[in-house]
């Protein structure tokens, strides 16, 4: 009986993690969307617990003090930068999307870090990276010298 208990609350616990994951990168993708981005709401979410789910399944498998884990952030890393790629689109005026792979790699980061129970990490990523994409838009046209 008492496993039972056990193997609840651990699942308790994931959905929760997979929540917070969910919800702190619901801001991101709105303002994606926001801006008709090629990802958007539901992208972030996805990258967020996908991130998360990664983290969540190396502690299970590998145990929370395996320098294993290394191997599962790497090819986190990669994966979402891969993903992060695709949005970007280079044409003779240039690069656009960047923002977009970067707040990807972002939210990838983000989702690891509530898998880690980094909640405040995970916290700041969200709102330094929401707060960047909907409020910075106005120093990078002054920046290039573009009309208001």
């Amino acid at each position: 009986m008492r496993m039972n208990a056990l193997m609840v609350w651990e699942v308790a616990s994931h959905l929760l993690d997979l929540a917070i994951a969910y919800v702190l990168a619901l801001p991101i993708g709105w303002d994606r969307e926001h801006e008709d981005r090629s990802a958007g709401v539901r992208t972030f979410p996805l990258v967020a617990i996908g991130g998360c789910s990664f983290v969540l399944i190396a502690i299970r498998v590998l145990g929370e003090t395996s320098t294993g884990q290394a191997r599962i952030i790497e090819g986190l890393i990669t994966g979402v930068g891969f993903i992060g790629g695709g949005a970007i689109l280079k044409t003779s005026e240039g690069a656009s999307g960047t923002a977009t792979a970067a707040s990807l790699w972002a939210t990838g980061a983000l989702g690891a870090a509530v898998g880690y129970g980094l909640y405040d990490i995970a916290l700041i990523l969200s709102i330094v990276t929401f707060v960047t994409l909907r409020y910075s838009r106005p120093l990078k046209k002054k920046a290039r010298g573009d009309a208001e």
